[in-house]
Parts: C-alpha cells; sequence; structure tokens
C-alpha cells in the first residue's frame, strides 16, 4: 500500500518545486518525494527542504519509507525529534497558554522563512520550539533559556552539535552578534514576525511605523517578504 501523501496521483502543484543550491546558485527541481537531489552545476548534495516526517511518528509503514532515504536522514526522521521538542516545551509552560501559543506561532514562521533561506530545519524548529524556555513571561532573563533547553535536547537523545548551536541560538536570539548564521537568522526573523503580529492585534502601530521596522530590524529577504504579508496586508492606516 502506498502512501497517500507519496502517491503522485494526489499531488498539488506545489508538489514540484526549485530550490538554489546553497553553493552556486544554479536552481534544483525537486518532487516532494525527493529525499535528496545533486546540482548539475556543480555536484552539491541538497537535501530536500521541505521534507516532512511527521507522519513517521505513526505511520505503520514508516520503517519501508525510511528505508530508501539517505543515513543522513534516518536518525532524525525516525526519532522525530522535532516533534518530541515541541511536547517538552508545553510540558514546561504547562498551563501558560500564551507561551505555548506565542512558541508554536514562532515554529510557523521559522518553517515558512527557512524553505526559502535552506538553514538546518532541525536546528531552526528546535530553537523555535526552546527560544523562550527558561525566559519570563516578558521576554526577560534569556540568558536562563540555554540551561533548560540543553537539559532537554540532552534527556531526548539529541546530537551534542545540535545542542551546542541550538543553545547558542537560544542565548542570543534577541540580541544580533556580528556574525550571524542562517539558522540565527531565521529563528530571529521568525521571532520578531510573530512578536510584531502579536502587538498589532493588541495595539495597532501605524503603516509607517511598520514598515521602517521591516526594512532595518529584519536578518532575511524571506523574512522581510513574509513580515510584509503578514503585517502590511489590508492595512490601510
Amino acid at each position: 500500500m502506498q502512501c497517500p501523501g507519496q502517491d503522485s496521483r494526489y499531488w498539488e502543484s506545489e508538489a514540484i518545486f526549485e530550490v538554489k543550491c546553497p553553493k552556486c546558485q544554479h536552481v534544483i527541481e525537486f518532487f516532494k518525494d525527493d529525499a535528496s537531489r545533486t546540482c548539475r552545476s556543480c555536484g552539491h548534495r541538497l537535501l530536500n527542504p521541505r521534507i516532512d516526517f511527521g507522519c513517521a511518528a505513526y505511520c505503520p509503514h514508516a520503517a519501508q519509507c525510511l528505508g530508501s532515504l539517505p543515513e543522513g536522514l534516518k536518525s532524525s526522521a525516525g526519532q522525530s525529534l522535532k516533534d518530541r521538542v515541541a511536547v517538552e516545551m508545553k510540558r514546561f509552560f504547562g498551563t501558560d497558554f500564551k507561551r505555548i501559543g506565542h512558541a508554536g506561532r514562532v515554529a510557523h514562521y521559522a518553517e515558512e522563512i527557512n524553505r526559502s533561506e535552506q538553514g538546518d530545519p532541525a536546528v531552526v524548529l528546535i530553537s523555535a520550539y526552546l527560544h523562550d524556555i527558561g525566559g519570563s513571561a516578558t521576554g526577560h532573563r534569556q540568558q536562563e533559556g540555554p540551561q533548560p533547553a540543553r537539559e532537554i535536547l540532552t534527556r531526548l537523545g539529541a546530537e551534542q552539535a545540535l545542542i551546542e548551536e541550538v543553545c547558542a541560538i537560544i542565548g542570543q536570539h534577541q540580541e544580533p552578534g556580528q556574525e550571524q548564521t542562517t539558522n540565527f537568522k531565521v529563528l530571529h526573523d521568525a521571532n520578531l514576525l510573530t512578536r510584531l503580529d502579536e502587538a498589532q492585534k493588541e495595539s495597532p502601530s501605524p503603516r509607517e511605523q511598520l514598515t521602517r521596522i521591516i526594512a532595518t530590524s529584519f536578518l532575511t529577504e524571506t523574512g522581510r517578504q513574509l513580515a510584509t504579508k503578514v503585517l502590511l496586508q489590508n492595512k490601510t492606516s
């Protein structure tokens, strides 16, 4: 039995898409079920930036599906680490539904931004879920964030390199340093967009002010484009 999500009879237009090679910028065409593709221009092997392994946590055919993936994907896909991190985040915040909702929105925007920016999906999404762990409800004391995040990721058996990068991003996500990785930029922009969107619902800012913030405060072009769409669409004043 073939998974409906992988059966081309059920595919829509977005099932085939193009991304730029991070090495030479050559355009690479992906089908949604491609695990990876090799750039015809420079030979760089690029993993599918949109592939989603969430179904592996419950699908009875996951073993067959994962068996066809490159070795570099199997461990993270099979364990669905990002999904387990999301569960741990909700446990940490308990009944603080405002912060749970905030983390979920940051993860949503981070995933959307990262489709174009092509950072590491695991680092980006895990950082998004855990970026406010240990901080206060008002956003202060973020320096406490890395330690609870480290404990959660260690308990879940995450690789040490992933733990270190996630903790580094969490520790500075509100105060960018001079050197910024793509993963950091994606998380920064997703968090900034979420905070601005939440603030708009409570006390709307003038269009001119939002336009200025979008132009000067976002670190990625995709983040600026998404912020323009989310914050300025249908806004007249």
